[in-house]
């Protein structure tokens, strides 16, 4: 099998691959494709892995699904690419950033810097039908994801897992709690982020948590202008 992802991920989940789950959720992604408008692009569907190696995880952020609207999903949670309005739940996300560190707001949602410092941006459900939220759920994806949060709670260097939500928060029984740090509160959605989003303070935690663990803190400003690569 030749590699798709291109760094020591792909040592971690080749043994996915070769499953038959994999092989039911690859052949339906490609009759998907074929018929549909599906986000992200498809060379995209592991651009999170790809952007933050394995070894270098310091903090996993994960998300659901892909954003379902046009030209917004990249393969990270939360990103959308550059020139893209910011959705509603990055914006909270950049108000508890603000109120948390005195980060002021930039007027994108391209989170390339975090990736890039080893924040793993990983949605739980890693493809979606346009306009249809949820609509690749229980294919496949979260047997992928969920082995993913498992390898890397196992990793002898700790790592940081921010669980935002209900269904991120699930994911704890994956999570060896003792040797890992994990940071939860309501979503950062509209219609949760006042039920303890606001005020949680994850960013300075994680970076107090990073310090803690002897690992260079997370600088989560954000650069005024991106270009993508």
């Amino acid at each position: 099998m030749k590699p798709f992802i291109h760094n020591d991920w792909w040592d971690v989940l080749k043994p996915e691959f070769e499953k038959e789950y994999y092989q039911d959720l690859r052949k339906f992604l490609v009759e998907e494709y074929e018929n549909h408008e599906i986000h992200p692009n498809a060379n995209q569907i592991y651009e999170a892995f790809e952007w933050t190696p394995f070894s270098k995880v310091k903090v996993v952020i994960l998300g659901q699904d892909p954003y379902h609207e046009p030209n917004q999903a990249h393969g990270l949670s939360f990103s959308v690419l550059p020139g893209v309005k910011v959705p509603p739940s990055l914006r909270n996300i950049y108000k508890e950033l603000e109120s948390d560190l005195g980060i002021k707001p930039v007027n994108h949602g391209y989170l390339e810097k975090w990736a890039k410092q080893g924040v793993l941006l990983l949605n739980s459900v890693l493809t979606v039908r346009d306009g249809i939220a949820f609509s690749h759920k229980s294919k496949g994806w979260e047997k992928l994801t969920d082995t993913a949060i498992e390898k890397l709670s196992q990793r002898p260097e700790p790592v940081v897992f921010i669980l935002w939500g209900r269904a991120a928060r699930d994911k704890v029984k994956l999570i060896n709690t003792k040797t890992n740090i994990v940071i939860e509160s309501a979503h950062p959605s509209p219609l949760s982020a006042h039920r303890g989003f606001f005020g949680s303070k994850p960013f300075s935690k994680t970076n107090i948590a990073l310090e803690s663990l002897g690992e260079k803190p997370i600088d989560w400003q954000l650069p005024e202008h991106v270009t993508i690569h």
